[in-house]
């Protein structure tokens, strides 16, 4: 798998690189600023990249606006972002594309490596990663109204689950139910939510933004 690393702080830079490699992937680039990071992305087209929110030159957000416009350059470009605080609109604006690829990851639990390598290879599979201590924020400060007050405490956690990108079969290990009993969760999800089959993106994160849609 190669990887780019985006990331102005040289000692998480350079911790972020040896961890990748010790799982055996190679990283092809790093950058340390918002330019050099749509530069390298667009160049290198990597088969994942990590990417720092706040960058040079103004330590906003130009890392994810890199990450952004490189998607739109390069559609379904696999990228997980990095923040050191859980911030909603930066959620919302990965998964807006209704496109898969994407991950949202809080700096914290880079020390947890399996976890993050394991998010960061289903995000270059094509797949969703939110960390779970940010789906853990939305879902505890969403609305109890509205469409979605009409999931079942189940589905609500069934959707916490698959916002963390996890698969029906994972989820079902997570909660101790069958897969085909996830199945008829999501399906009901799906109804509640107004996503049908027809629906042109990935469903499951279709199902993950309309729930953030809908808070704050």
């Amino acid at each position: 798998m190669r990887v780019l690393i985006a990331e102005d702080l040289y000692l998480l830079r350079d911790g972020l690189v040896r961890l990748v490699e010790a799982y055996g992937h190679e990283v092809v680039a790093t950058a340390a600023s918002g330019p050099e990071t749509l530069d390298a992305l667009l160049k290198w087209r990597p088969d994942v990249s990590v990417v720092d929110v706040r960058m040079p030159p103004d330590q906003t957000d130009e890392g994810l606006r890199a990450a952004l416009a490189a998607r739109r350059e390069v559609p379904g470009l696999p990228v997980l972002i990095l923040s050191q605080h859980v911030d909603q609109l930066y959620a919302r604006e990965l998964l807006a594309d209704g496109g898969g690829g994407i991950g949202y990851f809080l700096k914290e639990s880079v020390f947890d490596a399996d976890q993050f390598v394991d998010a960061l290879e289903r995000v270059a599979a094509g797949g969703t990663a939110m960390d779970p201590a940010v789906v853990a924020k939305l879902l505890s400060t969403g609305p109890s109204d509205g469409v979605l007050g009409r999931l079942t405490e189940r589905e609500r956690e069934v959707l916490a689950l698959m916002a963390e990108g996890l698969s029906n079969q994972a989820i079902g290990r997570r909660l101790f139910l069958s897969e085909s009993a996830i199945g008829k969760y999501t399906t009901s999800m799906f109804g509640k939510l107004g996503i049908t089959d027809d629906d042109s993106g990935n469903r499951r994160v279709l199902a993950v933004l309309t729930y953030l849609n809908r808070t704050g």
